[in-house]
């Protein structure tokens, strides 16, 4: 048993949240407009406070946000979030937005290992024209005083 009485939940104000998450506060506020942080509550004067709770969500939305989930996606989770907490619901859902984004990430991943072929394919014939051109060109020092002429 505890004697001591309880005291008021702890709240802060968006600059300590701010600080807290690494967020700045103008995107706790955006957060907030979006829908994605509801029901912040405000002090007699209409200033925001945040708890535990708040301050947990942003640390959610940072993650799913560091996962590379879009601000909808996280907004639709919330949604389900809302309608029935962490349930099944929530959880399938948020397995299908992470398995979309996997084969999202894939096909970027895809998209620049072409593309970093293609540049070292164009090196490799760069290269190969230096070499056409001899100890020439390479010789004389030059310091990037212009483009280099090929005639060959």
């Amino acid at each position: 048993m505890s004697w001591q009485t309880p005291r008021a939940e702890n709240l802060q104000a968006i600059g300590e949240v701010a600080e807290i998450t690494g967020l700045s506060a103008r995107t706790v506020r955006y957060y907030e407009e979006l829908g994605l942080l509801p029901n912040v509550r405000r002090r007699a004067g209409g200033r925001r406070v945040y708890g535990a709770d708040e301050i947990e969500r942003l640390r959610f939305i940072q993650r799913l946000k560091a996962l590379g989930l879009s601000l909808a996606d996280v907004k639709e989770l919330n949604l389900v979030y809302a309608i029935g907490g962490s349930t099944r619901a929530m959880l399938e859902r948020l397995d299908l937005v992470l398995g979309r984004h996997v084969e999202e990430v894939g096909g970027r991943i895809a998209e620049l290992t072409a593309l970093r072929d293609e540049i070292q394919s164009y090196r490799d014939h760069v290269a190969t024209r230096l070499d056409r051109l001899g100890g020439l060109e390479r010789g004389r020092g030059r310091r990037g005083n212009g483009p280099r002429r090929d005639t060959g």
